[in-house]
C-alpha cells in the first residue's frame, strides 16, 4: 500500500500489474469497503496484464478522514490527480455502490479519459426508502457501538441466502469492527452525509457517453433494481444485468458470476479499441 497526498489528505492506494502501461482499471470502493474488498476480482485482471489501481476515498478505511460532508466532485479531482502521479491517462471504472456513483460523475466530469464505466448497485436518485436506511446507518454510528453498527446494517445490504450461509463470518466481522477505531465510523458519517447531498444526477446521465455496464442484485433491497433500470434508460450505451439470489453486496455475494461480467464486458472493450 502506498500514500498519495493531495491538499494535506493522504489517499491510500494500491498500483498493481504493469505499471508501464498508461492505461489502467481503476476500482472504487463502496462506502464501507476499502481496497481489500477487491482482491479476488483484481488478480484475474493483473494475470492477463492490465495495470489495477484501488483506492480508498478521503473518509475512509486507510485514507484521511477530515471533517465531511465531501461533494463527488472532491473525490473525482483527487482520483484524476492520483492517476496523473502515476502516468496513467485512461481507465476503465469499475465502482460499486458509492464508488459507482462517483464512477458516473467522474465519468460525465472527464470523459476524455474513460475508456468504460461499470456500475454495480448504483443509483442516480434517492428514494424515502434509500434515505431512511442511510440515516439509520448515520444513527447507529454516533452510538460509538461498531459492532452493534455492523450487525444493524446486515439485513439492509445482504441477500438471505448469503446471511444464512456465512453467518460465522459475519459475526467475526461485526466483533472486529470495534478494533478499526473510532475514526472509522466518524469517516462513515461523512460519507453517508455525502451520498444524501450528492446523489441528485439522473438529469445529467446522458452526459455518460463510453460504454456502460449496469449490474443489480436482484434481491438488493437498499439500491432496488428500478435505480439501475433507470440507469439504462438514461445512459445511451449501456447494457443491463440482473443477477438472481443477490443482495447489495455482489462483490461478495456473487463474486464469480461478478467476475465473468467484469472481465467479458473490459476484454469486449479492448478488443473494439
Amino acid at each position: 500500500m502506498s500514500k498519495f497526498t493531495i491538499n494535506n489528505i493522504n489517499i491510500a492506494y494500491e498500483d498493481l500489474g504493469d505499471s508501464s502501461l498508461d492505461t489502467a482499471i481503476v476500482f472504487m470502493n463502496g462506502v464501507m469497503a476499502s481496497m481489500s474488498s477487491w482482491k479476488m476480482h483484481v488478480e484475474p485482471f493483473v494475470r492477463l496484464g492490465y495495470r489495477v489501481v484501488c483506492h480508498d476515498f478521503k473518509g475512509q478505511l486507510l485514507s484521511s478522514k477530515p471533517e465531511g460532508p465531501y461533494t463527488f466532485h472532491d473525490h473525482c479531482v483527487e482520483a484524476k490527480a492520483l492517476y496523473e502521479s502515476l502516468n496513467i491517462k485512461r481507465i476503465h471504472i469499475i465502482g460499486t455502490s458509492y464508488g459507482s456513483e462517483v464512477g458516473m460523475v467522474y465519468a460525465m466530469t472527464y470523459p476524455e479519459s474513460v475508456l468504460s464505466l461499470t456500475v454495480i448497485d448504483g443509483v442516480s436518485e434517492i428514494d424515502e426508502v434509500l434515505r431512511r436506511f442511510v440515516e439509520s446507518w448515520r444513527i447507529m454510528c454516533l452510538s460509538n457501538d461498531g459492532e452493534a453498527f455492523f450487525r444493524g446494517m446486515l439485513p439492509s445490504i445482504y441477500g438471505e441466502s448469503y446471511l444464512s450461509k456465512n453467518k460465522d463470518a459475519l459475526n467475526a466481522r461485526a466483533k472486529a469492527i470495534p478494533s478499526l477505531g473510532k475514526d472509522y465510523l466518524l469517516g462513515q458519517i461523512s460519507l453517508y452525509d455525502t451520498f444524501l447531498q450528492e446523489v441528485n444526477f439522473t438529469h445529467r446521465l446522458h452526459e455518460i457517453k463510453c460504454p456502460t455496464l449496469i449490474i443489480c442484485g436482484e434481491d438488493d433491497l437498499l439500491k432496488r433494481p428500478k435505480f439501475s433500470r433507470i440507469l439504462y434508460e438514461h445512459i445511451e450505451q449501456s447494457e443491463f444485468i440482473l443477477l438472481p439470489d443477490c443482495g447489495h453486496v455482489t462483490i461478495f455475494e456473487q463474486s464469480e458470476t461478478l467476475k465473468t461480467c467484469l472481465m467479458g464486458f473490459i476484454l469486449k472493450q479492448d478488443r473494439k479499441a
